[in-house]
């Protein structure tokens, strides 16, 4: 094929090549904020990004933001040298849901579930206890907060993310609650929105 000096035609090769790159790997525009009303930044995702400083005072111990809304958890350093973001499962229903201000008391590998009376009230027929390991709703670790009952943890159920999915805790997949458990700290301050 000829091309002249004002105007290169485009082949069928680049063509394809073009749409490949824009479609099958957009990771550009996955990293692409864009603002969104009330200054709230959004991903192509939709998960609302949110600064540290619009929630909390320091990152003393680090901070864990959970928003409920767009089923995502942000985590921020003390030292800002790490954030992470991962997507969540929330509470099934509004009010199932705490929100507000609470941090991490105890970090428990390998977590051992037992239903509150509330969950075994609306299903009676739950075990009253199911140890560690694939059975377990609570994953391969779990973050506990100081609100009793609830709990930041892993999930073996992976269809739950990114869903209204829980009895009020939040889930994350296995493989993000073993990283998040080895970033934060007890004494992490968590906020949930």
């Amino acid at each position: 094929m000829k091309r002249s000096k004002d105007r290169k035609a485009v082949t069928r090769r680049e063509m394809v090549a073009a749409f490949a790159a824009t479609t099958l790997f957009p990771a550009p525009a996955v990293l692409a904020q864009s603002t969104a009303t009330e200054g709230t930044r959004r991903n192509v995702s939709s998960f609302r990004v949110a600064s540290w400083h619009d929630h909390f005072d320091t990152l003393k111990n680090g901070a864990i933001l959970s928003d409920t809304q767009s089923k995502v958890l942000q985590f921020w350093s003390e030292d800002e040298s790490v954030y992470r973001m991962y997507p969540t499962s929330v509470p099934l229903t509004e009010d199932l849901t705490r929100l507000g201000y609470t941090k991490v008391i105890r970090k428990v590998e390998g977590p051992s579930w037992r239903p509150t009376p509330a969950m075994k009230e609306r299903n009676p027929a739950w075990p009253d206890h199911v140890g560690p390991g694939p059975e377990n709703p609570l994953g391969t670790h779990a973050l506990y907060l100081s609100w009793q009952y609830y709990r930041i943890h892993g999930t073996n159920d992976t269809r739950k993310i990114g869903r209204r999915s829980s009895n009020g805790c939040i889930g994350l997949y296995n493989e993000q609650i073993a990283d998040l458990f080895e970033l934060a700290t007890v004494g992490t301050q968590v906020k949930l929105i």
